[in-house]
């Protein structure tokens, strides 16, 4: 059964002359997503072939320089590939290679929504080990900010070993300014058996930019400062409590057809505990398959050079899963 469209529609011509009609809901990463009436599934476009855009509706807008807009879009019928951004009564102009973000924003709550769910589990015969793990995401947008929630966890059990958890989350905001700048706040809680961690607590807060942004990658950093609490399964059950800075680094390539690659560094020197370095690491490779179902391969690496005693300097795990996105 096919579905029905708004009177709303949006209109795309691609390089090979064809004309699609239908309703336009989103650009990310070099990808335009389109419904339309004669296809039970949204069209996918590599943006770089859409030579003419127009549409009614109100985006919100990214361009590579940084650039955020709201308002409607349409080609210049004479300039090639040239759009005309219209926001308010003002007019702002764009070659379409330069749009790097659309999102065809709507009052209600779901469709500002994005999220997926990954799970994994694997069984070894020899000593019945047995691991399971998940992950899930929540991210909302807005014209000015956005906020995400995360939750992993790997929990491993086999016979005669105790069982062994871990578990990272973190809940994000950005406010988005001019020029690809944005201000962050963002707490981050790890509870990891192999570091004898009960459970650490990261409120943190700063500033970032995002140095290349384009249809193929995104590439930013960002410095801010934060405040950790640690509460450890040692025997002494230590508590301990520093003020750190913040540094990261975010790449994120993604014009590579079904896969896509997503690698972050955080470094936290210790402002209060003398030559105390922790880092974080993160690298996901993901693999695009029909429905929105997706393979995922991710390697998670948390080190602090100087932990509780009787606890390793640094954990990773490394974890395959099946996934689904909204």
């Amino acid at each position: 059964m096919s579905k029905t469209i708004s009177a709303e529609t949006d209109t795309l011509v691609v390089s090979n002359g064809d004309v699609l009609v239908g309703e336009i809901k989103s650009l990310e990463h070099g990808v335009l997503m389109m419904e339309t009436d004669y296809s039970d599934s949204d069209f996918k476009i590599e943006w770089d072939n859409v030579t003419m855009f127009s549409s009614n509706r109100n985006f919100i807008v990214t361009l590579s320089e940084g650039q955020r807009y709201y308002g409607k879009i349409n080609s210049d019928p004479i300039k090639d590939r040239e759009v005309v951004i219209l926001e308010g009564d003002v007019e702002h102009r764009a070659n379409l290679i330069d749009i790097v973000f659309l999102d065809a924003v709507k009052k209600d709550f779901l469709s500002r929504l994005s999220a997926s769910i990954d799970l994994g589990f694997s069984f070894t015969k020899a000593n019945n080990l047995r691991q399971f793990s998940t992950r899930t995401y929540l991210g909302y947008l807005t014209e000015d900010w956005s906020t995400d929630v995360s939750f992993d966890a790997v929990r491993s059990a086999q016979d005669n070993v105790d069982d062994t958890k871990r578990m990272d989350a973190s809940i994000g905001f950005k406010y988005f300014l001019p020029a690809d700048w944005f201000l962050f706040a963002s707490a981050d809680f790890l509870q990891n058996d192999e570091q004898k961690l009960k459970l650490r607590t990261t409120p943190s807060a700063g500033i970032g930019n995002y140095f290349i942004h384009s249809n193929s990658l995104y590439f930013g950093g960002s410095l801010g400062a934060a405040w950790t609490n640690e509460e450890f399964n040692d025997s002494a059950q230590t508590h301990r409590s520093s003020a750190e800075g913040v540094a990261g680094l975010e790449l994120n390539l993604f014009n590579m057809g079904d896969l896509s690659l997503l690698t972050n560094l955080t470094v936290y020197p210790s402002f209060t505990e003398s030559e105390r370095v922790r880092a974080d690491f993160k690298f996901d490779m993901k693999y695009d398959l029909p429905l929105d179902f997706y393979i995922r391969l991710g390697y998670t690496l948390n080190y602090d050079n100087k932990p509780v005693e009787g606890a390793a300097e640094s954990d990773y795990v490394l974890q395959t899963s099946f996934g689904w996105e909204l």
